[in-house]
C-alpha cells in the first residue's frame, strides 16, 4: 500500500512567489514616484528663485528709474524759473543747486556711460545715499533703501528752435537704485518760450 504524498505548490520560473513579485514591483513603483515628486520639488523651487530674482531686478529698475526722473524733472524746474542762458564749456563735477547748476555748450560724449565726468549731482530731500546699499537703519527714513550714489544732472544749450521764440534745452538725469548694477538714463528736449520779439533779432 502506498504512502500519500504531501502536496506541493508549483514554483513559478526564477523561484519567486506571487506574493513576492507583487511586492518587487510595489517598491519599483514607489522608487518612480518619489524620483517624479523630488524633480517636481527642484523644478518648483528653482522656479521661485527665479521669480525672485526678476522680481528684485524690477524693484532695482524702477528705483533707478525713479532716481533719473527726479533729475531730469529737477533739471527742467531750474530751467522753467528763468534760468537758462547759452552756457559754457562743463568738464567737473558740482553739487547742483538752484545757485549753481549750470547749462553746457558741449554734449555728453556717452551718455549711457555712468558715471559722467562731467555732471551736477543732485540730492532729492529724502533720498538717503550709502555706497553699501542696503536699507536705511536710522533717521525719518527707517527701512527705506540707501541709493547708491547721487541722481545725476546734464543740461546742454541745443540753441534756439525754428521760430526764434524759444530756446531749446537737452536735459539728461541719471540714477542708481541699491547698486552699481541698477541704473537708470532718462532724456528729454525742453523749450524756454519767450514773447515777441523773436530771440534771434535786436
Amino acid at each position: 500500500m502506498s504512502t500519500p504524498q504531501p502536496s506541493r505548490r508549483a514554483t513559478p520560473p526564477g523561484g519567486r512567489t506571487g506574493l513576492t513579485a507583487e511586492r518587487g514591483i510595489a517598491l519599483v513603483t514607489s522608487l518612480l514616484m518619489l524620483i517624479v515628486m523630488t524633480l517636481l520639488a527642484l523644478s518648483m523651487f528653482r522656479s521661485i528663485g527665479l521669480d525672485e530674482s526678476i522680481a528684485g531686478n524690477t524693484r532695482e529698475k524702477q528705483r533707478s528709474l525713479q532716481a533719473a526722473q527726479s533729475a531730469l524733472d529737477y533739471g527742467e524746474w531750474w530751467l522753467s524759473q528763468g534760468n537758462g542762458g547759452t552756457g559754457n564749456t562743463c568738464s567737473t563735477v558740482y553739487t547742483a543747486t538752484v545757485a549753481n547748476t549750470k547749462v553746457c555748450t558741449n554734449a555728453l560724449t556717452s551718455p549711457t556711460t555712468l558715471p559722467w565726468s562731467a555732471r551736477g549731482d543732485y540730492l532729492p530731500p529724502t533720498m538717503t545715499v550709502a555706497a553699501g546699499g542696503g536699507l536705511v537703519s536710522s533717521g525719518g527714513n527707517v527701512g527705506d533703501i540707501n541709493y547708491y550714489a547721487k541722481p545725476s544732472l546734464y543740461i546742454q544749450y541745443l540753441g534756439l528752435d525754428p521760430t526764434g521764440h524759444s530756446q531749446l534745452y537737452q536735459v539728461t538725469g541719471a540714477g542708481y537704485g541699491g547698486s552699481a548694477n541698477g541704473a537708470s538714463v532718462v532724456q528729454s528736449t525742453y523749450a524756454v518760450t519767450y514773447k515777441n520779439p523773436p530771440l534771434d533779432q535786436p
